[in-house]
């Protein structure tokens, strides 16, 4: 049986179904270090703007444990946010035959793949980071000098999709040690949901005063200004079509912004929602009839939000700078793919999509055929393949 350490900053619901998946596994035995409560605790979160706790278990099925996390501002909003002084001796102390470190950018994270104590133990790299939004200068030449230097420890990476290949491969990592390991969420769970959830959205469109026949689309995530929500609000002001709604469901730093746009508008054709929890993202999806996520630069390392939607035969609009954009969508098949910025592709895309409802939901079914592939089955088969290209590192 081989013995897998995993090092992550906090409970992540998109990820603690997958360590249940890997925990169930009779040839592998794992233990999960987490480096902060964020999540099974009320904490501030700085995307949303506000304190929250997931309402979904997140350390159900899998053996963990939290390090303790000596920062005077926890979090993972900023370097020195996860500061684990015990996370080395505690690695160390289970005997692992392996280490899965999740993301880079923290001072523990960057504690442990410089840490002599742990050299005899090949770290597996997993992060979502991309470069389609790459810029030029000597900031984002020196990160990339200094990812070549601290990704020589690793022995091999998973990357989630094409674009986190690319970032890859240009941080240094050698092609013969990348694994493609899909991104996902936990399908099961969405498409078992999906028939009350389809239920669940007449409803919840009837409290929000949404005509059942209108065509809806949602936009569900912090209100941030990397995810362009007022670009999106924009955008759809523009259109000309006479029923349509736009469903802002979230919370964030762009609220009164979107509020004060969302008034100059016919009442009702502009719809914000407050947060919503976990349990209740199925409905959430449900309720629209297309997803869009037009973001703008780096910061959409993936969009795990797409994939959801899609478990719920919704097609997906995202702009290109979104991570998982070149994988999951198919322009004219199960979605759209816009340039970033661009609000005039943005309103043509919009129009498109609302032009045809029998088509949009043809595209939903497509988008749910296509998510299947995004799974933790083979997320759990690449790193099978990864475990043993470090063995022989």
């Amino acid at each position: 049986m081989s013995r897998l350490a995993i090092v992550v900053s906090h409970p992540i619901q998109y990820y603690a179904p997958w360590f249940a998946w890997l925990a169930a596994e009779p040839d592998l035995a794992i233990e999960v270090f987490h480096l902060w409560d964020f999540g099974v605790e009320r904490r501030h979160d700085h995307g949303f703007g506000r304190a929250l706790q997931w309402d979904l278990n997140l350390l159900e099925g899998y053996p963990s444990r939290f390090v303790a996390n000596a920062a005077a501002d926890p979090g993972t909003h900023h370097f020195g946010g996860l500061h684990n002084p015990s996370l080395v001796p505690e690695v160390l102390a289970w005997r692992p035959d392996a280490l899965l470190l999740f993301g880079y950018g923290w001072r523990s994270h960057v504690s442990l793949l410089l840490d002599p104590r742990l050299r005899r133990i090949p770290i597996l790299f997993r992060g979502d980071s991309h470069d389609l939004a790459a810029q030029g200068g000597w900031r984002p030449a020196l990160a990339r000098l200094l990812r070549r230097l601290l990704f020589r420890r690793l022995a091999a990476a998973l990357a989630v999709g094409s674009a986190n290949t690319a970032w890859l491969r240009a941080s240094g990592v050698p092609m013969n040690r990348i694994v493609n390991a899909p991104h996902a969420v936990d399908n099961a769970r969405f498409q078992a949901a999906a028939p009350a959830a389809e239920r669940d959205a007449l409803a919840w469109r009837g409290e929000l005063g949404i005509p059942p026949e209108a065509p809806v689309v949602l936009f569900a995530g912090k209100f941030e200004p990397k995810k362009q929500p007022l670009e999106l609000l924009a955008a759809f002001a523009a259109l000309n079509h006479p029923n349509a709604v736009l469903l802002l469901v979230g919370d964030g730093v762009l609220e009164r912004p979107l509020r004060e746009a969302a008034a100059t508008l016919p009442p009702g054709r502009v719809v914000i929602a407050g947060f919503q929890n976990q349990s209740a993202m199925p409905r959430t999806y449900a309720t629209g009839d297309l997803f869009v996520l037009p973001s703008l630069g780096n910061g959409e390392t993936w969009g795990l939000a797409v994939n959801e939607a899609m478990n719920l035969a919704r097609p997906a609009l995202v702009s290109s700078h979104v991570g998982g954009g070149p994988d999951l969508v198919r322009t004219g098949v199960n979605g759209w793919l816009v340039p970033a910025g661009d609000r005039t592709a943005l309103g043509a895309a919009l129009a498109e999509a609302l032009a045809d409802p029998v088509r949009l939901r043809a595209l939903g079914q497509a988008a749910r055929d296509h998510i299947a592939g995004f799974s933790y089955g083979a997320a759990t088969a690449a790193l099978r393949r990864a475990l043993a290209i470090a063995r022989v590192a």
